[in-house]
């Protein structure tokens, strides 16, 4: 198990715990820093549990023992201290799993910012000043995230559309042609009819931008792949900061486009935002 993933693995198990296993994993995710200084006494005592229990809460997790436990809690903290307290629990308060929400957007935000493949976005970048057109696909919260690409790259001078339908997909990729760039956008990288959507795109020799996690078929199937990595409790809540991760990934695309295409642009964009000021309600001074 990597480190990163600790906590998070503590949350996806929570219901499958005893009612005693449980008291210690709630402690834990509420006390990290202060757990990777206790003794397994002192972690039994704090969550009103046996020493037995947390050698059992510890097992229910994969480790053998409580110090190999905390060695990798140490390591995580280190790593990435913020990442844990997106681990959500059926008895969070209020305050607790806002304040978790946002930590755990934020934490995403960072490792992506850390591990994105510059050469990658560069020439996603490049692909898509030269495009004829561009199209972006995406299904569920993807469509969201496509939609949104669609407005942006709107603004920017470009012919754009963008589809969560999966025969308007089919249609747009059959009519794609070399020139033109589908950017795929997914959450897991698994889904299938995506899948057949870009093999067809690419068989039209259009350019395929991948916006999913590494080590998909989604990422493996793309022209240029662009790999975000975002540990979600998808057991029980919908998938929450990879979302974000990859809105801003459309963002970083955008912003190194406009750069591209420089002046003119800049004039297009702010007649674009004095033709809005007229559908606006006027400030009260």
């Amino acid at each position: 198990m990597k480190p990163a993933e600790l906590t998070n693995t503590i949350s996806e198990n929570f219901s499958l715990m005893r009612k005693s296993e449980r008291k210690v994993a709630k402690f834990i995710l509420d006390n990290l820093a202060e757990v990777i200084h206790m003794r397994i006494v002192d972690l039994a005592e704090a969550a009103e549990v046996s020493e037995p229990t947390v050698v059992r809460f510890c097992r229910a997790i994969n480790f053998s023992g409580f110090q190999g436990f905390k060695l990798a809690l140490a390591q995580q903290l280190a790593s990435s201290p913020s990442q844990g307290k997106i681990a959500v629990t059926e008895t969070d308060s209020v305050s607790e799993y806002t304040f978790k929400v946002f930590d755990s957007t934020v934490d995403t935000l960072l490792k992506a910012r850390d591990s994105i493949d510059l050469h990658m976005l560069n020439l996603g970048v490049e692909a898509l000043c030269s495009a004829k057109r561009v199209e972006f696909f995406g299904f569920g919260a993807s469509a969201a995230v496509a939609f949104d690409a669609q407005h942006k790259f709107f603004r920017l001078q470009i012919s754009t559309a963008a589809y969560a339908d999966p025969h308007l997909q089919n249609m747009s990729a059959t009519s794609m042609g070399p020139g033109d760039v589908v950017v795929a956008i997914s959450q897991s990288g698994r889904t299938t009819t995506l899948i057949n959507a870009i093999e067809e795109v690419k068989k039209r020799g259009a350019i395929v931008i991948t916006i999913s996690p590494s080590d998909t078929p989604i990422a493996f199937a793309g022209t240029i792949p662009i790999c975000i990595d975002a540990k979600e409790d998808i057991e029980i809540y919908t998938p929450l900061s990879s979302r974000i991760a990859h809105l801003v990934i459309i963002d970083v695309l955008a912003i190194g486009v406009a750069k591209h295409k420089g002046g003119d642009l800049q004039e297009h964009l702010l007649d674009l935002q004095i033709g809005l000021e007229s559908l606006r309600a006027p400030i009260n001074s």
